[in-house]
């Protein structure tokens, strides 16, 4: 399989996100204390640094299941592998070149978040408690903290009403930042990304038409 040179900047740019979100993780974990009372204030009270160890997925979501994180990083990695032979088949069927950077976004966040679930349990000593092993089960670290606004739910909302609710709760990374944005500008653009696709398509069904109709 030979590689063009021209697929290798799709790479290059997940492995800027990969450096950026591993230089990112290692400065907070060196220099910062856990939870609140390391917290940073970035931009006033909408921005904060907040050190947190994440043992699930992504934005602080968390798996209940003992082996929950070993499935997951081995998801990971099959993901990894996955998103990188979709980069090489898209360039191949010249796909459009704003997918193949937002690809490449995604590979580089995926790939930061599997280094910490794979390694930091070792390195860095941050398994859970109980944890089979410390390999795979690394906890991912998160920084990036938005608490916009908060308040209190009307009391006449069944259920939740009077109940305290923070807006963005969620903590997260750079890994967890390039997927979204990834995802999200795909999503935004895909009529855009694969209207090639959809015209090769028609042009086929044209083509084979026109066949039927000269073989009738």
């Amino acid at each position: 399989m030979k590689l063009d040179p021209k697929i290798l900047k799709y790479f290059l740019v997940a492995l800027v996100v990969i450096i950026i979100d591993q230089a990112s993780k290692m400065l907070v974990h060196n220099n910062m204390m856990m939870g609140t009372a390391g917290e940073i204030d970035v931009i006033g009270d909408w921005f904060k640094l907040h050190y947190l160890l994440n043992p699930g997925m992504a934005f602080g979501l968390k798996s209940s299941h003992e082996y929950g994180k070993l499935l997951l990083t081995l998801f990971r990695l099959v993901a990894m592998v996955g998103i990188g032979y979709y980069i090489y088949y898209l360039y191949k069927k010249q796909a459009h070149t704003g997918l193949l950077w937002c690809m490449g976004l995604i590979l580089g966040g995926a790939v930061g978040n599997v280094i910490d679930s794979t390694f930091y349990g070792v390195l860095l000593d941050n398994a859970p408690a109980g944890s089979p092993t410390p390999w795979f089960h690394g906890q991912v670290i998160d920084m990036l903290f938005f608490p916009l606004f908060d308040g209190y739910y009307p009391e006449w909302i069944p259920g939740i009403g009077g109940d305290y609710f923070l807006f963005f709760s969620p903590v997260f990374n750079i890994a967890d930042s390039s997927i979204f944005i990834g995802v999200v500008i795909i999503l935004i653009f895909q009529k855009k990304f694969f209207v090639k696709e959809e015209d090769d398509k028609k042009s086929e069904e044209t083509k084979e038409a026109v066949e039927e109709s000269v073989l009738g």
